[in-house]
């Protein structure tokens, strides 16, 4: 009895250490993986981008959090982790500096210019900025925090009209959303997100425009829990490869 309990305590001692073998040092090592925050307006270009960063650095995730660049700010100024920030402005690359969160000087890498969008064949026959403000035109814009939203009220200042939106959304995104589905007849947007959109809108480029167009700025954070992959990526949208990819899709120089 006393031999057959021994042998059953080195068996279960044996199955217990090849266990531990299973699970600790002997376990594979999580794969390393980086997380962007990213403007949404910059959701395609950025997808595209990590899959050639997937395709230069194998085994190297990315993740991303897209949303518009005042709440990804926020988040970050509250304490949220990530290894990338990439805003749609420079006032909320500005905001999160500020706060001491970066490693290094952001890196400009991008500028967009807002456009208006509306149904396809522009049934109101929507021309410029100033029609915008036509009395039962249900008309979406971006919060004025939101890059898109600051753009919006800085031609606004400039031109002295007013738009009177149905709605403002949090992201570019949710504009265009509202536009595409039928929720509003037209809505400002950046040119990279109509020309993304395709056949799904119609475009209305206005010239007043040019005076508030978005420098995009880039920059790895300072608790990057991945330092150096963080930098390759940030260095591949400014570099050859990633610029080539945002001209692509619509973004103008920095």
């Amino acid at each position: 009895m006393w031999r057959t309990r021994a042998v059953s305590g080195v068996v279960a001692l044996m199955l217990a250490a090849g266990s531990a073998g299973l699970t600790g040092c002997g376990s594979r090592p999580a794969a390393p993986s980086i997380t962007v925050f990213a403007a949404a307006s910059l959701k395609a270009a950025f997808t595209e981008i990590a899959e050639q960063f997937k395709t230069d650095h194998p085994g190297v995730g990315v993740e991303f959090n897209f949303a518009g660049s005042s709440d990804l700010a926020t988040q970050l100024t509250e304490g949220a982790g990530a290894d990338v920030f990439a805003s749609a402005n420079t006032a909320q690359m500005d905001k999160v500096a500020e706060a001491g969160l970066l490693d290094g000087e952001p890196v400009p890498f991008a500028s967009n210019t807002l456009v208006i969008v509306t149904a396809p064949d522009n049934p109101h026959a929507v021309r410029s900025f100033a029609d915008l403000a036509r009395a039962g035109l249900a008309v979406v814009v971006c919060q004025p925090p939101v890059p898109c939203g600051a753009a919006t009220r800085k031609v606004e200042d400039i031109t002295g009209g007013r738009v009177h939106p149905v709605s403002e959304e949090p992201d570019v995104t949710d504009v265009l959303n509202k536009v595409t589905t039928g929720q509003a007849d037209a809505g400002i947007v950046y040119r990279t997100d109509a020309i993304n959109a395709g056949d799904k809108v119609a475009t209305v480029e206005f010239p007043e425009a040019e005076s508030a167009v978005n420098t995009y700025p880039v920059a790895v954070l300072k608790d990057a829990a991945q330092p150096a992959p963080a930098r390759a990526f940030v260095e591949l949208v400014a570099g050859a490869a990633g610029q080539q990819i945002l001209h692509a899709a619509g973004f103008g120089e920095p």
